[in-house]
């Protein structure tokens, strides 16, 4: 009669391993991230790579599960090496050190990414989002060129990417009216009357959708500058659809120097 360690372990090697691709030129970090996968039952990492050539080899002659993969390589960066790749996988979990540009590309594709130093318990998160993973995402390559694209330019996108809970849509930013804040929930509210819930906060939206064209007017709400008419009583904007959105009293010297400046 097998005993329950040894039943165990034969379920353990019966389940599918994920095979995962370290992409990253730091040896150090790439240590890090092969001892927290090391950690975890169910993964396998099939290779590491630092350039864009052998990242293109790698990848398409193993067909990885997850490819972790830093956004800066030796002598490129990711998107040269999804440029490379005959397939283009959807299977990416960015790496970054805090680089604003980086994180704000990033965050307009709605792409997955991990922060170094990388988090295990971050790390564990972005394995389950692949566990559960079920079906192809149609609108892949554009939140990737729309990242891409974002990287190389200082100026705001005209479009950003929005994960809701029932699909993925590209929108153009200009259409946003004002997004509002729930606690770990944005709502955001477009010119054509339409609202949308995403499961992020509003601080994560405010480094990218920021000043000028956008006013963070309170704790709670962040404003397109395009739709605003008015000041009332220096305590509440005025939107063009006769809405008004308040204005903190920590932030009013702010708001009111951006819209009425010195001359």
């Amino acid at each position: 009669m097998l005993k329950i360690n040894e039943l165990k372990l034969i379920l353990l090697q019966k389940q599918q391993m994920i095979k995962i691709a370290i992409i990253e030129d730091e040896p150090a970090v790439r240590n890090e991230i092969t001892y927290l996968i090391e950690q975890e039952s169910d993964t396998k990492i099939i290779g590491w790579s630092a350039d864009v050539e052998n990242t293109v080899k790698l990848i398409e002659e193993n067909s990885p599960d997850v490819i972790l993969m830093d956004i800066q390589l030796q002598d490129g960066t990711a998107f040269d090496v999804l440029k490379n790749l005959k397939t283009l996988p959807e299977n990416i979990v960015f790496l970054t050190a805090y680089n604003q540009f980086a994180i704000c590309a990033i965050k307009y594709g709605a792409l997955d990414y991990l922060l170094k130093p990388i988090d295990q318990t971050e790390l564990k998160e972005a394995l389950e989002r692949f566990r559960r993973k079920k079906e192809n995402n149609p609108q892949w390559m554009k939140q990737i060129s729309l990242a891409e694209n974002s990287l190389d330019n200082d100026n705001l996108p005209e479009t950003i990417v929005l994960n809701s809970v029932n699909n993925i849509r590209i929108i153009k930013v200009q259409d946003i009216v004002y997004c509002k804040g729930d606690g770990p929930y944005t709502f955001f509210f477009f010119n054509n009357g339409e609202k949308i819930l995403i499961s992020k906060p509003l601080k994560f939206y405010e480094e990218i959708l920021s000043a000028p064209n956008f006013l963070r007017t309170h704790q709670s709400y962040l404003v397109n500058r395009k739709y605003i008419s008015g000041v009332k009583q220096s305590e509440y904007l005025l939107l063009n659809n006769n809405e008004e959105i308040p204005i903190s009293s920590r932030r009013k010297s702010f708001i009111l120097n951006q819209l009425f400046p010195a001359k």
